[in-house]
């Protein structure tokens, strides 16, 4: 007769399948819990899931989902990545929000990087962003393949002198940025809800084991920021004379905003990194978009002999001629969005209590609870068609008035919103502003057609998306003299 094998299971096993079946249990009680609002008002609409630990977004193009959520579920929806609740925005002009039952104020960090770079203290490195931006332009004269690498040390440059207080350039390419530009990888991909499993499993940061990768880039991170930051200490002790900076500030000003020095040290290391991805990958982003129109870039460039003509090289006091300029500029970053998930990197999380009341597409009252993480989708709010009809068109005149100047009353958000907005944005700008003018009034920008683009690549940080030819519109004899004299004020 055939003997069955012995199925008995050992008390290790038994303890296993147990506790499995825990983690069961747990988890369909949190879900239960997670989309119950005991206000009486319901959580925004979310999209069916049949996972335990939530909602699938995938790793790559995780915006592109959450859009797809938005357009059949409505423009704010409720997601679950593990144990956290997600509210996503999905429109431009999507709420009124009742004010907290108690003070929403900023934290002190944000405090002090909105002191520091207020838009009349921005205006101060307005010199050295045009400083380095003419020599955006003299590096494509001499090594066009490798603009980005131009543009990155551009950014390098003025980050590094606002953050620290260092005037020299620095390289995009510097193995010390290099290893920050990946700390701030890896600090991206933590920040995103649902990223490791410890999001759902909250106990597993008590084992030692556990996210030991986190924990060596915490330490390295550590280790990087306190020596830049303690340098700048050691300028002040010794009363050096290095201008102003991000850093300076702060150890100066101690009693006002209460950082500990580690919290400055990551504040600073944090914004200087942060600053030069974006940075650079806005402006590449421009050239991609001035490549791929040729006829919008040429629009540009007749605003420009217009206005400047080509006896002489734009500056700041050009800015507020040029609405074309600026048209092109908002309409490439409302088109490809440097962080098309907003929020799902960088989410905000609501201490209070908020009613929200949805005034769009439908009427209704929702209720968002405490610890909720609120995140904007930036992909989707680009392409809300009742503020931006054809939204997958690129159409710079929709930001052109009918007395043809720039629309400032139409309200972006690729800096964030309301008090959680980048307090960089003023700098970022400028730095955008300086190097797409100077660049589209000294060249001709055009796609590589043997090469292969990828253009939603900027948006990724993807390396080299595109291939740009750059041909000079004045000659180059002529363009280098106008450049090496070119004035360090606007």
């Amino acid at each position: 007769m055939l003997q069955l094998p012995d199925l008995r299971i050992s008390d290790n096993a038994r303890l296993v399948l147990d506790t499995a079946a825990c983690f069961v249990v747990v988890a369909v009680i949190v879900r239960a819990y997670l989309f119950k609002s005991d206000s009486g008002l319901p959580l925004p609409p979310s999209p069916p899931s049949r996972r335990l630990l939530g909602h699938f977004v995938p790793d790559h193009q995780p915006f592109l989902t959450v859009a797809g959520w938005l357009d059949e579920y409505g423009p704010l929806i409720t997601i679950r990545l593990g144990t956290e609740r997600v509210v996503v925005i999905g429109r431009h002009n999507w709420w009124a929000i009742q004010p907290p039952l108690t003070s929403w104020g900023q934290v002190p960090s944000d405090a002090a990087l909105h002191a520091h770079l207020q838009p009349k203290a921005a205006e101060e490195y307005q010199p050295l962003q045009m400083s380095h931006a003419k020599n955006t332009v003299l590096s494509i004269l001499e090594d066009p393949s490798n603009f980005q690498n131009h543009v990155g040390t551009h950014a390098a440059t003025v980050i590094t002198k606002v953050a620290y207080g260092k005037s020299t350039p620095t390289s995009a390419t510097d193995p010390e940025v290099k290893r920050l530009r990946e700390h701030m990888r890896v600090f991206r991909t933590t920040l995103r809800p649902g990223a490791y499993l410890v999001d759902s499993i909250p106990w597993l940061k008590y084992l030692p084991w556990y996210g030991r990768e986190l924990k060596r880039a915490f330490q390295d991170s550590k280790q990087l920021y306190t020596t830049r930051l303690n340098r700048v200490k050691q300028q002040i002790q010794s009363n050096e004379d290095v201008g102003p900076s991000f850093a300076k500030y702060m150890l100066q000003n101690i009693q006002y905003h209460n950082l500990t020095e580690i919290e400055m040290a990551f504040l600073a290391g944090g914004f200087f990194v942060a600053g030069i991805d974006t940075t650079t990958l806005s402006i590449c982003t421009i050239f991609m978009a001035a490549a791929l129109f040729p006829e919008e870039q040429a629009k540009v460039q007749a605003e420009l002999d217009a206005i400047v003509g080509r006896h002489r090289a734009p500056t700041f006091a050009d800015e507020k001629s040029l609405p074309r300029l600026h048209a092109f500029i908002s309409e490439t970053l409302r088109w490809r969005p440097m962080l098309p998930s907003g929020g799902m990197s960088f989410g905000h999380v609501i201490f209070e209590l908020l009613i929200v009341r949805l005034v769009i597409l439908r009427q209704g009252n929702y209720r968002i609870p405490a610890g909720t993480t609120v995140v904007g989708n930036h992909w989707s709010i680009s392409r809300d068609p009742d503020v931006f009809p054809e939204p997958h068109a690129f159409k710079p005149e929709r930001w052109i008035n009918d007395q043809g100047l720039f629309r400032d009353d139409l309200k972006f958000f690729v800096y964030g919103f309301g008090r959680r907005a980048c307090p960089g944005q003023y700098l970022a700008n400028r730095s955008m502003f300086i190097n797409t003018v100077l660049t589209l009034w000294a060249f001709q920008l055009t796609l590589d057609p043997t090469k292969p683009l990828n253009d939603m690549g900027y948006m990724s940080g993807a390396s080299r998306p595109c291939t740009i030819e750059f041909k000079t519109r004045i000659p180059e004899t002529e363009l280098r003299r106008m450049m090496q004299n070119y004035p360090e004020v606007a």
